[in-house]
């Protein structure tokens, strides 16, 4: 059974947004942060950070100890004088560096070897303050270790594009708050109870350590109180930064957690007079932005956002951001487009053969599907979708590409380097009432693939079990997922279906608010 919403009646009251990122608290106290760091592990430890191996004991323990005896002199390396275990790590750093040294300067043939590893390690790794560590959250025993709270904010637009593909590095087996955003964008009548099982399904495929599932907009305010609520009960006095990838509207996002903790809080007021800057392009923020946000102490920081390669947004140029960024409520658009009256008609030859362009950012070649077989596009309105012969298909490409075709724009067409990535899929149905899967573009949005979508005729037999075949282009290296069917529209409620939990799983599941 579907659990019972936080907030039932939502009202719009806020500017739009949409969000994709995580959030990590540290100890206001500690010392002045350094310049942010650009790796996306580097992120969750903008100040100095010192793991538990390094820190030295409170005064109230070291008090305690016995004093050593000035006669007694212990071997070097022993006892009091023995090394810690941050220093002997440093020593294993140091002499790691010199055999690198020697290997440069002796021209040995692993020289490349040797040099590549190493900038990769250290382009990658964060390191303890203390002891030079790089930070980990498995071993507790081990230098480097930390124990952060996360909190993972995911694009439902974007939803397998938008997720930091190294959140589970940093977070280990510690637990996951996940934040939904832009739910305000689903198509009409959409079943957010539907949704969040999706999303919680999803997730756990992921092998995350999700506690809860959380579905918000910035926008109309849902679910922001219920987030608030999270975060003061798992903040504990610490910073909070707002991390995720280019342009997920974390700015936009910020504002509308200050307008809602404004009601109650007279720092939170302040500080939304001063709230960070929208745009739509990526890189508006340049550098972290401190909040003071929280009575007692405590801060947001808006940070710069993580430019992943496998979105539409790192191919595009700037100037056509602006088309991959949904402006109001998805309205699926459907293919072939046919009228009531000619839905089960004998002639009706379906997408057999054609190719279907969306903007000039997407190409999918029909190979083999049923004659019913209907695909529907979610995603920005501004991207035209037009469907052609397959025979034709890369003569319009080439002649529409930056007209009819857009983005690239007409005076960046010369610039563009076209759908050089091709992946053939072969979809499994085995259900005639609900679709088969979505086909997810990166970055972009998403394609319902609906095997009986045109409906059957009441003497027609058809076979409920078989296979769709489809060529899908896109750029290089936008990534192309095939996922179960997400839930929207109003008809979705009727096809979805719900796990049958045991109250053992049930109890363990995360569950979802809104």
């Amino acid at each position: 059974m579907a659990p019972i919403p936080l907030f039932t009646s939502p009202r719009a009251l806020s500017p739009f947004c949409s969000l994709h990122s995580s959030f990590v608290l540290h100890n206001p106290q500690s010392s002045n942060p350094e310049p942010f760091k650009k790796s996306l592990l580097a992120t969750f430890c903008p100040e100095p950070v010192a793991c538990r191996a390094s820190r030295r004991p409170p005064a109230s323990e070291t008090a305690s100890l016995p004093t050593a005896d000035p006669s007694v002199v212990e071997a070097e390396g022993t006892g009091a004088a023995a090394p810690s275990p941050g220093e002997r790590f440093l020593e294993h750093q140091h002499a790691r560096a010199r055999a690198v040294l020697i290997l440069k300067q002796s021209g040995s043939k692993e020289k490349k070897k040797n040099k590549r590893g190493k900038a990769v390690s250290s382009s990658l790794e964060v390191c303890c303050y203390g002891c030079g560590a790089p930070l980990q959250t498995e071993e507790a025993d081990a230098p480097g270790f930390v124990d952060p709270e996360i909190f993972e904010l995911v694009d439902i637009v974007d939803f397998n594009g938008s997720f930091l593909a190294r959140i589970r590095d940093l977070a280990g087996a510690n637990p996951i708050i996940l934040v939904v955003t832009k739910v305000d964008l689903l198509p009409k009548g959409t079943d957010l109870n539907c949704v969040g099982d999706w999303v919680v399904e999803t997730t756990m495929k992921k092998k995350l350590n999700v506690i809860s599932v959380h579905l918000t907009s910035s926008k109309s305010l849902v679910g922001i109180a219920g987030v608030i609520s999270e975060i003061q009960k798992e903040r504990k006095g610490r910073d909070v930064y707002i991390l995720g990838s280019a342009n997920v509207g974390k700015s936009a996002f910020i504002s509308a957690l200050l307008k809602t903790m404004a009601k109650k809080n007279p720092v939170a007021a302040a500080a939304h007079k001063y709230k960070p800057m929208q745009s739509a392009v990526p890189g508006t923020t340049l550098g972290r932005i401190k909040i003071e946000a929280f009575q007692g102490g405590g801060n947001f920081f808006d940070t710069p956002g993580v430019h992943l390669h496998h979105r539409q947004a790192a191919v595009v140029h700037s100037e056509d951001l602006p088309f991959l960024a949904p402006q109001s409520r998805l309205r699926g658009q459907s293919f072939p487009v046919v009228s009531k009256s000619n839905l089960t008609a004998a002639d009706n030859v379906g997408l057999n053969g054609f190719s279907i362009f969306w903007g000039g950012l997407v190409r999918i070649d029909v190979l083999k599907v049923l004659p019913q077989t209907r695909l529907t596009f979610f995603g920005p309105r501004k991207l035209q979708i037009l469907m052609v012969p397959t025979a034709e298909a890369d003569e319009f490409y080439h002649k529409e590409v930056g007209v009819l075709l857009t983005p690239p724009s007409e005076k960046l067409r010369e610039l563009w380097p076209g759908l050089q990535s091709v992946r053939q899929l072969k979809i499994k149905f085995e259900d005639q009432k609900r679709p088969a899967s979505d086909i997810a573009i990166s970055g972009l949005g998403w394609i319902s693939v609906e095997p009986f979508g045109l409906g059957v005729g009441q003497n027609e037999f058809v076979d409920c079990k078989g296979e769709l075949h489809l060529d899908v282009h896109v750029p290089k290296p936008v990534e192309i997922f095939v996922r179960p069917p997400m839930p929207v529209g109003s008809g979705s409620a009727e096809w979805y279906q719900y796990q049958e939990l045991t109250e053992a799983e049930e109890e363990l599941r995360p569950k979802w608010y809104y």
